[in-house]
């Protein structure tokens, strides 16, 4: 699945949000790659160890984590605390896939899906090119925007030639691992809420929401 959400954040959380990364310390991106990507990996990231990770979180993930399409579309088990990524002229992350598994050993989680929050769009370059079944696709959301994509498809962040590239980067274990599966999912929640608003108390309403419920039910892993 690769999908958009838009407004994720407002225009007052952003400026905050920029405001606390302009005050904060960044490091080398590659310390937190694994042994392939951080041969294609350059960009910064806030220090691990930087007080302002608390306050950015409950800022960026708490509205990303409780916005309706992405628990839709990600019906989320586990989500990762998130990285600061910064990208300045002539910094890119070359393609590359996801590491399968990640966190400490005591919290290992699966990487099913991927989520980039965009933080700022003052800048040039720095796409997200994602290799799909149907080509590359290339995506640039607005200041605000998020979007989740496969932790197991190919992509990269294309060089910034301008400005200054700010995200947030986060990962999801789903409670349905199955990418195909998640998708049909999504597709029957957007349906259910369609017809449950165009006929509230109809059959057809009714049944839609008892496959959705059961197909989840019958997929789910916990």
């Amino acid at each position: 699945m690769l999908l958009l959400i838009k407004n994720v954040l407002d225009s007052q959380r952003l400026k905050e949000v920029q405001e606390l990364l302009a005050t904060g310390e960044f490091v080398d991106g590659r310390f937190s790659a694994g042994m392939e990507a951080a041969k294609v990996k350059y960009n910064q990231e806030l220090s691990p160890n930087s007080p302002l990770h608390r306050r950015l979180n409950a800022m960026v993930m708490s509205p990303l984590v409780q916005h309706p399409q992405y628990q839709a579309a990600v019906l989320p088990l586990r989500v990762a605390t998130a990285f600061y990524a910064r990208y300045q002229p002539g910094m890119t992350y070359g393609f590359h896939v996801d590491d399968p598994v990640m966190g400490p050993m005591s919290g290992r989680y699966r990487t099913d899906v991927s989520t980039t929050v965009f933080l700022n769009d003052d800048y040039e370059g720095g796409e997200i090119v994602i290799r799909t079944a149907y080509g590359e696709q290339k995506i640039r959301g607005a200041a605000g925007d998020a979007v989740i994509y496969d932790s197991g498809s190919w992509h990269q962040v294309a060089e910034v030639t301008r400005g200054e590239r700010l995200v947030a980067v986060t990962w999801a274990q789903s409670l349905v691992k199955d990418p195909m599966q998640r998708e049909l999912l999504y597709q029957l929640a957007q349906a259910r809420e369609g017809v449950i608003n165009k006929l509230p108390q109809s059959e057809e309403a009714a049944n839609i929401s008892t496959v959705h419920i059961n197909l989840l039910r019958m997929w789910s892993e916990v």
